[in-house]
């Protein structure tokens, strides 16, 4: 991947899905920002080394100019003094010295062309960057308070959820059930009760009548 293809990845990363696929936001977002430092410094190189063959460039085609200018002066000499074939050397010289001088500026157009797509690429990296920086603090909280209000929903929905549900209706009727075995058996033990004491007076009334019918007869 060309220096160019890796800055247009950065800047056309979106920070916010980024962080929000990422394990470790916090460890994702300062990798980018690293990484974005990194192709910074290489992009600045980049546009010095350009700037530095298009001033080479511009000197080489100026003199190239100057030698084609000479030669043109030169067989203009040897016509004057009726030498036409040192004047036609002279101007073959001429002819190729302002090729070389087109072939230069035509590079030199080319290379001023590169220097402002990198400086462009650079601009928007420089922004992206001091976006990323700017945003970083507040991107993560912003996704902390994302995780943290997902953790809550999930703990939410776990607690009304059916299961858990048909779980406290289950507690709820063992409880129910368990009430009311005791409650039965407290009322066996009343009714035990009550039956013993109704047969002692029963005995008790039949001692009497006894007595009674005994008393007669005497």
């Amino acid at each position: 991947m060309g220096l160019l293809e890796r800055v247009s990845t950065l800047v056309r990363a979106n920070l916010n899905d980024l962080i929000d696929r990422a394990e470790n936001p916090s460890k994702m977002i300062k990798q980018v920002i690293l990484d974005m430092e990194n192709q910074l410094l290489q992009v600045k190189t980049q546009v010095a080394i350009s700037i530095a063959d298009q001033h080479m460039l511009e000197k080489k085609a100026h003199e190239a100019a100057d030698r084609s200018a000479e030669w043109l002066r030169k067989a203009e000499l040897a016509v004057q003094k009726d030498q036409d074939d040192l004047a036609r050397a002279a101007i073959e010289r001429h002819k190729s010295a302002e090729r070389t001088t087109d072939s230069f500026r035509q590079q030199v157009d080319d290379q001023r062309a590169q220097v402002a797509t990198l400086k462009a690429a650079l601009g928007k990296l420089e922004q992206k960057l001091a976006e990323a920086q700017a945003k970083s603090d507040m991107l993560m909280a912003q996704h902390r308070r994302a995780r943290a209000l997902g953790r809550a929903s999930d703990a939410q929905i776990a607690i009304g959820g059916r299961s858990t549900v048909r779980t406290f209706e289950r507690m709820k009727e063992k409880v129910t059930v368990h009430e009311a075995v005791s409650q039965a058996k407290a009322d066996l033990v009343t009714d035990n009760v009550d039956e013993r004491f109704a047969a002692l007076e029963r005995d008790e009334e039949v001692d009497r009548v006894l007595a009674e019918l005994k008393a007669k007869r005497g």
